[in-house]
């Protein structure tokens, strides 16, 4: 046996330069990461001891202080002679491993953000890790950060309070929220404590998951991405229950259907998530016969010479002022492209079952662009996305990080900012209300866009905020604040009659009760499904393959999608006015936002040289100095708007998920 083991460590040695040799080619460093070199002025911080427990071996990242450093490759692979003093001690090691006697004994190792450091033990993991064992028992002694600032901090402070009711070390995520979403799909409640044959079975699961996704993996040698992530995407498609009942090929094949979604959800910084502002051209950049030929090529592309969409409703046109906007469009797409497309529409995906039974009956008719119009379907639309490769895509919503899933919206804020300017004109009293309707994405932007035209056209306005999604009547309790000028939800639709009901736009309370329309922006759903519909026909609406990207369209005036309809009884000097704004901003030669802006804690958001980006317009979560008000929080918004704010919100990510069935959880 001793011969055997001698045998072992010379081949494990010659391992070990090797590695060393490819890793110092590359610009690495060949040898394990010391601990002392990655903390803080080299200090331990604070120290807590965990239970003596068994740590995946794959989770040790180096040693703890520098003594041993040249003895191993960064692998933990010997490399020092064959007749050295740590080659016998090695050899030692590996016979007893190979007898009936064993490793027995926990190494000594310090944990720090979720890796281990080997302070005692270093040749018993050397000799293990070669052997390909799985995991070590250790005694553990865990360093805490220094703060808790960084999204990775936040995301290991989430771990501490996951590893008190999951106990396991082997799923560890960098970005905060994924640990509560995990409990979730495991049909777990936050705080549910599991039990040791749910410990069991979910490390028997996660390592057979983890395996398969490492061999999908080695087809995608230029991505690096972490298994935890995409056990959080496949769990969002399948039941937790089909990770037993699948056999590794169709495992496999499952991962690699959400590849591309896996790579752009995984993205740390988002690197992979595109935001469009303005469609992008129709025309193929070959002119002549070339064009000709690329455009009937895109034509045959579909399948057939007539495109066939559709549509699916949450409710129905009759039912929804929400619905009837998106209803109109298709009708105005219909009108705009004839006989060049073939329209169908769903009504009533009410539910997710109704969702995901309406999306397989319009793949089943032959769609091939499918647009789901509520924010809450896009779960479901990803799912049909999955299955169905070929069939396009899109879900009305904003920042999506899917990739077989694109998503639509419209910038708001551009409009309000026009409503805003007529409100602070028309403010005798300085005092204006402003209803918001959900704190979800773009919202923000919304709001302090209307405060920063009030502001123009009166420095000294107030804009008092209340919200539509709260219990009772936004409305009513601004009208009991003293508010003549209020701001209600938008038309949605194109039809300027809205205007009339008092429920919708920017009004003026007048003495005798009367509610006088004056303006409101109206989204224009027929343009945004024209353009989308004529790229898929000319070739343009592409999905990159191997370099995928989340792509989320967020068009506005310039696009023709948002625009102000004014009403009659606006008066004709608010009214000039609003017109140069509105021809201002639809050329672009006017941005709301490029001017001084300080926000309600006194910071100072912009010093009035340059605008904003379009990613921190859409993320906007805070508001302007001028507004009274705040964000609702989540468990203060009536029941029927949560779905909603799950989905948009502008701090989803603290937001408890909805946990699964517990029937198909652990």
């Amino acid at each position: 046996m001793l011969q055997s083991a001698k045998l072992e460590y010379s081949q494990a040695m010659k391992m070990g330069l090797k590695e060393c040799k490819d890793l110092a080619a590359a610009g690495k460093d060949p040898y394990p990461a010391v601990l002392d070199n990655i903390l803080p002025n080299n200090n331990l911080l604070s120290v807590q001891e965990v239970p003596t427990m068994e740590i995946p071996v794959d989770l040790i990242a180096g040693i703890k202080t520098a003594g041993r450093t040249a003895a191993f490759s960064a692998g933990f692979l010997p490399i020092l002679a064959e007749d050295s003093e740590f080659a016998a001690k090695w050899i030692a090691l590996c016979d007893a491993h190979l007898s009936d006697e064993g490793i027995r004994d926990p190494i000594l190792c310090y944990e720090y953000m979720g890796r281990f450091y080997v302070q005692e033990g270093n040749k018993r993991v050397s000799v293990l890790k070669y052997f390909g064992a799985a995991r070590i028992p250790a005694v553990i002694k865990r360093v805490l950060p220094e703060s808790w600032e960084t999204p990775r901090e936040k995301a290991y402070q989430e771990f501490l309070d996951f590893f008190k009711i999951a106990g396991i070390y082997d799923i560890q995520y960098t970005k905060p929220g994924n640990y509560a979403r995990l409990q979730a799909r495991l049909g777990k409640d936050p705080d549910e404590k599991w039990t040791e044959d749910e410990r069991r079975s979910f490390l028997s699961s996660w390592t057979y998951f983890r395996d398969a996704f490492t061999a999908v993996q080695a087809d995608h040698p230029e991505k690096e991405l972490g298994a935890e992530n995409a056990l959080l995407l496949w769990l969002q498609i399948y039941p937790y229950k089909n990770l037993a009942e699948m056999s590794g090929k169709e495992l496999k094949k499952s991962i690699s259907a959400l590849w591309d979604d896996v790579v752009t959800t995984a993205a740390p910084e988002k690197p992979a998530k595109k935001l469009e502002t303005a469609p992008v051209s129709t025309e193929p950049e070959n002119k002549g016969l070339i064009s000709k030929i690329i455009t009937k090529t895109a034509t045959v592309v579909t399948g057939s010479d007539v495109l066939k969409i559709a549509f699916i409703y949450q409710g129905c046109p009759e039912c929804s002022n929400w619905t009837r906007g998106h209803d109109q469009g298709r009708a105005y797409l219909e009108e705009a492209l004839g006989d060049k497309i073939s329209v169908r529409t769903y009504s009533h995906a009410d539910s997710p079952e109704q969702v995901e039974a309406l999306l397989q009956q319009a793949v089943d008719n032959g769609a091939q662009v499918v647009f789901t119009t509520t924010p809450p379907m896009v779960h479901e639309t990803l799912k049909a996305a999955v299955k169905y490769p070929k069939v396009k895509f899109l879900n009305c919503s904003a920042d999506t990080p899917y990739s077989s899933v694109r998503s639509y919206y419209c910038r708001t804020y551009e409009g309000k900012f026009i409503t805003g300017a007529i409100a602070g004109a028309l403010a005798d009293d300085n005092r204006i209300g402003y209803v918001g309707s959900y704190p979800i994405l773009g919202v923000p932007a919304s709001i302090n866009a209307f405060a920063l035209g009030a502001q123009m056209t009166n420095p000294r306005a107030k804009v008092y905020l209340d919200w539509s999604c709260l219990p009772g009547s936004a409305t009513q309790r601004l009208m009991d604040m003293g508010c003549k000028i209020i701001s209600n939800r938008d038309v949605p639709t194109s039809d300027p009659s809205y205007l009339e009901f008092g429920e919708f736009g920017t009004f003026q309370v007048q003495d005798d009760g009367r509610l006088t329309p004056l303006a409101s922006p109206i989204w224009k759903w027929g343009k945004l499904y024209e353009n989308i519909v004529r790229s898929v026909l000319a070739g343009t609406y592409t999905q990159r393959k191997g370099n995928p990207e989340a792509v989320n369209y967020w068009w506005g005036m310039d696009s023709g999608v948002i625009d102000v309809e004014f009403s009659p009884e606006l008066p004709e000097s608010q009214r000039a006015l609003t017109k140069l704004l509105l021809r201002d901003l639809s050329s672009g030669s006017m941005d709301p936002f490029r001017r001084e802006i300080t926000a309600q804690d006194g910071t100072l958001k912009n010093d009035g040289v340059n605008g904003f980006e379009p990613q921190d317009l859409l993320h906007m979560d805070w508001l302007c100095s001028n507004v009274i008000g705040s964000f609702p929080k989540f468990e203060e918004l009536m029941p029927m708007s949560q779905p909603l704010v799950r989905v948009l919100g502008i701090h989803r990510e603290l937001i408890p998920p909805e946990k699964a069935d517990a029937s198909e959880g652990l």
